[in-house]
């Protein structure tokens, strides 16, 4: 359910002003609501699981009426969002920003899980720049059948599914938000046969493609990545937020590019800074997954198309124990 205390006033008022069908009253009254307001934008994201398509859209448009009609608001976005009852569970790895090396451990991630036996695929939901296919040495067409995708299996034993294997490479991929929505649907749609999770490499930012992504998968769990330092942590903050909005559990906090040795004279130094990502999960009481070092090792084997999961190991014993719980 989604905590109605985390709601502005105004906005939960409003949102009160409209009747849950289920239990006759106010959608924050009844934890099915959240809001949130960015300058002239609200984001609203409302829990329909239960409602039949009527409903749904009764509410959708109420709510659009009920928040456009606050003073200075100029912009309403409307997310319905419903439990995945089918198929593989959905484990996001977001960042909020890019440039925290979010793909990187999206991948050894996957590839650790599948080394301990979970039976896992990746996807690269990264539509306007898909890495996924060059770190996993694996950029080949996919085929499809019943007008579904097909993975397309990686020498890390890991089944994969990205944009950048659908389009030429170095080709910019300029769509608007509904046709990335769509684009990753059939990503996450696709013939995933006996996958028991899905590890999602997320775009950066909180916008259309991570609000199509919710809306339509909703995931089981998101990992957060970022680096030590204090910009990298505010955008990770957005990322935090907007699962928490929409009813996702955060399994924990990784700090990635933690402290550099040097291969010369062995001193180990902090060029992002040190602790920031393991204080911001204790400060918002979110559990710490672990540091992930800077090393050259890990960038000559991504590059390659050859990870080495063997600094991910404890980040995927957190997360497999997660999955279990």
């Amino acid at each position: 359910m989604i905590d109605p205390l985390a709601i502005p006033p105004a906005l939960s008022a409003a949102l009160d002003s409209i009747a849950d069908p289920s239990s006759g009253l106010g959608l924050a009254q009844a934890g099915r609501a959240s809001a949130r307001q960015v300058d002239a934008t609200i984001d609203a994201v409302i829990e329909v699981g239960g409602l039949d398509p009527a409903q749904r859209d009764s509410i959708e448009r109420q709510v659009q009426e009920a928040l456009s009609a606050l003073p200075g608001v100029k912009q309403v976005r409307v997310l319905l969002t419903a439990e995945r009852k089918q198929g593989p569970r959905l484990i996001a790895v977001a960042s909020g920003k890019g440039g925290v090396g979010k793909s990187t451990v999206a991948a050894n991630l996957a590839i650790a899980l599948a080394r301990k036996g979970v039976k896992v695929g990746l996807v690269d939901a990264d539509i306007y720049g898909p890495s996924q296919p060059r770190l996993l040495d694996a950029q080949v067409q996919p085929e499809a059948y019943d007008k579904k995708l097909v993975p397309v299996p990686t020498k890390a034993g890991v089944p994969l599914l990205s944009l950048g294997q659908l389009v030429k490479p170095g080709q910019a991929v300029a769509w608007r938000g509904p046709m990335a929505g769509n684009a990753l649907s059939q990503l996450i749609d696709a013939h995933w046969d006996g996958a028991e999770i899905l590890i999602v490499d997320m775009p950066p930012g909180t916008g259309d493609v991570q609000l199509s992504m919710i809306q339509k998968h909703k995931p089981a769990g998101a990992v957060i990545v970022s680096t030590p330092q204090d910009l990298a942590l505010i955008d990770a903050e957005r990322a935090i937020d907007l699962f928490n909005k929409a009813g996702v559990p955060i399994i924990g906090l990784i700090e990635n590019m933690a402290g550099y040795q040097c291969p010369k004279c062995g001193e180990i130094s902090d060029p992002f800074g040190q602790g920031g990502a393991e204080a911001e999960a204790h400060k918002l009481g979110l559990p710490f997954l672990g540091r992930i070092p800077l090393t050259i090792e890990i960038r000559r084997a991504s590059d390659a198309g050859t990870p080495d999961p063997a600094p991910f190991e404890a980040v995927a014993d957190a997360v497999r124990i997660w999955l279990n719980r």
